[in-house]
Order: C-alpha cells, then sequence, then structure tokens
C-alpha cells in the first residue's frame, strides 16, 4: 500500500497526501498521475484504476489545497475562503462514482472526476455541518495531518497513536530516561 488512511474520512485523508505540510520540504504522496489511482483504489472509492493523466493530477491536487485551506479556516475559526468555497462546490456538483450490483456481490468504478465529487461532497458536509466542531490537527509538531475527533471525551492528540502518538510517547519516554540519567 503506498498511502495512509488515519483519519476516518476521506478528505482529511486525502489532504494528507502532502506530508509534513509545514516542513519546509513536505512530501508530496501524490507526484504522478499512477499515485492519485492508487490513493483512490486503496481508499476504496473504486475497484480499478481511474486512469488519471497530468491534467488530473493538476485538478486533484487543486481540489485538495482548497479543502486544506476550508479545514484552515475551520481550524482559526476564520471566515471561509471563497475560491475554496468555489472550487469545493463545483466538484461537489459533479457525478458520482457508479455502483453496480452484480450476482456476486457489487463494483464501484468512475473517474478522477467521480472520486474527487466524493471528496468534494463530503467536505460539503464536514465543513458545512456539526462535525466541523470535531476538526483536530495532530498534535506531533512535524505532522500536519488533520482528522475529525470522534473520541469519548474529544481529547484525541494526534492523527493516528500507531504513528505519530507512538513517537510522541517513545520521545517523551527517551527524553525522560535520558533527564534521569543525568541526575
Amino acid at each position: 500500500m503506498m498511502h495512509a488512511f488515519p483519519c476516518g474520512t476521506l478528505p482529511l485523508d486525502f489532504v494528507g497526501t502532502l506530508r509534513a505540510r509545514r516542513s519546509a520540504v513536505p512530501t508530496e504522496k501524490l507526484a504522478t498521475p499512477g499515485g492519485l489511482d492508487a490513493w483512490f483504489v486503496e481508499a476504496g472509492m473504486v475497484d480499478a484504476a481511474p486512469g488519471a493523466d497530468l491534467t488530473d493530477l493538476d485538478i486533484a491536487l487543486d481540489l485538495r489545497e482548497s479543502i486544506y485551506s476550508l479545514v484552515a479556516a475551520r481550524l482559526a475559526g476564520e471566515p471561509l475562503p471563497p475560491r475554496a468555497v468555489a472550487e469545493v462546490n463545483r466538484h461537489a456538483a459533479g457525478l458520482p462514482v457508479a455502483l453496480r450490483l452484480h450476482a456476486d456481490g457489487a463494483t464501484r468504478a468512475g473517474t478522477v472526476a467521480q472520486g474527487l465529487a466524493a471528496l468534494a461532497r463530503e467536505t460539503v458536509e464536514i465543513i458545512g455541518g456539526d462535525e466541523a466542531a470535531l476538526l483536530r490537527e495532530c498534535a506531533r509538531p512535524e505532522c500536519a495531518q488533520v482528522y475529525l475527533d470522534r473520541s469519548r471525551g474529544h481529547r484525541r492528540e494526534w492523527c493516528a497513536m500507531r504513528t505519530c502518538g507512538n513517537r510522541v510517547k517513545a520521545a517523551g519516554y527517551r527524553a525522560r530516561r535520558h533527564s534521569g540519567a543525568d541526575a
């Protein structure tokens, strides 16, 4: 698997395809049309690669950054950027991924535009609904992943315990152990 899905919601996982966003050199996980195809398949949005090209990739990256702009505005308590709102709304109006029922089950098929439409629609539901209050950014300084804090007490700190949570806790343990050795 090329991609990670720690957030439990696809638009926020999509935003996370630009890793270490705040660092001097972020890591682009959607560097090629094939990477975008893989993301859609690994996310379970479609069963087969939609056949992205460079234009599709540019459009997808533009939508990703628009989603991030909306999320960042909600996190900061600022007005939503009009350009990002227009971009997400334009995609949200698109056709959905096609679901087909067969004797052996169901299949999902669609184009990049259909996959982006699904991401945009879910973004509208999150940003425009009650879940916007659950938006959080990972507390690990090197991570900029955003997630919905659906934990019981709404005190979740990391995008994923397996990755960022473990790293922060291990670093804290090492620091305490090191300072105890100096005493």
